[in-house]
């Protein structure tokens, strides 16, 4: 490794921990980069980096819940469902080629990229209000799924929790907040899935971390004071181009 890598990974390691803060949807950039400049395979990349995100969870967590912005009557459910399907997801992630978990990580980048450079908005009326057992329902399989995709990929929950929360009417804010708590279940889920099923580089971990909490004090200042539509523009011009990067190297076009 010449000596610019480690220093570019640390860097992107802030900025992802930074946009985790800010939007929630961040983390998804932290697997090409350990990828690239860390010099890991991609089960390596996927199962180091969701480790970390267990850390930026507990780290946002306590920002969120100190300016009062985690509602846990909507995050409990999140969690719950994200619980168990993380692990179930960690499991599928080892029986799976790199290839197709490289082709479905890009999948899920683009996927975040595309959402946050629509210019979709919450809808008027948060699905089932009033309903609170068919809300709670909902909220668990949003959690399902989020915990499911960030096992399988790495890319953490809050990359799927928070666009479809916002879709279906939960308030922008609030999907953050809950998305800085999925993050703990799922990565914990996760990693435990991938101590048995895959392999963590744990030196590599750590300094990553490190950037990364330390980006997540500057995004959860930014959440609370920054104009949301720009930051979520701004994460997807970035997730776009290293998607469809992903795709090319998976299909060995680079």
């Amino acid at each position: 490794m010449i000596w610019s890598e480690p220093v570019f990974l640390l860097l992107i390691a802030f900025a992802v921990g930074a946009l985790i803060g800010a939007v929630g949807v961040g983390g998804i950039l932290l697997i090409p980069a350990l990828a690239a400049f860390g010099r890991l395979g991609m089960h390596e990349a996927m199962a180091t980096a969701l480790f970390t995100f267990t850390f930026t969870g507990i780290t946002g967590t306590l920002l969120f819940q100190r300016k009062g912005s985690i509602d846990w009557r909507i995050t409990i459910p999140v969690c719950a469902g994200a619980l168990l399907f993380a692990f179930v997801g960690a499991w599928l992630n080892s029986r799976m080629k790199p290839q197709m978990l490289a082709l479905l990580l890009a999948a899920v980048i683009i996927f975040a990229g595309l959402y946050t450079l629509a210019s979709w908005r919450a809808a008027n009326k948060t699905a089932f209000d009033g309903q609170l057992r068919a809300q709670q329902a909902l909220l668990g399989g949003i959690g399902s799924v989020a915990g499911f995709g960030s096992g399988l990929t790495g890319v953490g929950g809050p990359a799927l929790s928070v666009p479809l929360m916002v879709l279906f009417g939960f308030p922008a804010l609030a999907s953050i907040g809950a998305s800085q708590v999925i993050q703990i279940i799922a990565a914990i889920s996760g990693t435990l899935g991938n101590l048995k099923y895959g392999a963590i580089n744990f030196a590599l971990a750590l300094p990553v971390t490190v950037a990364e909490v330390l980006g997540v004090f500057v995004g959860a200042a930014l959440a609370h004071a920054v104009n949301q539509l720009v930051l979520r523009r701004f994460v997807g011009l970035l997730c776009i181009p290293v998607g469809v990067f992903l795709i090319g190297q998976a299909l060995g076009w680079f």
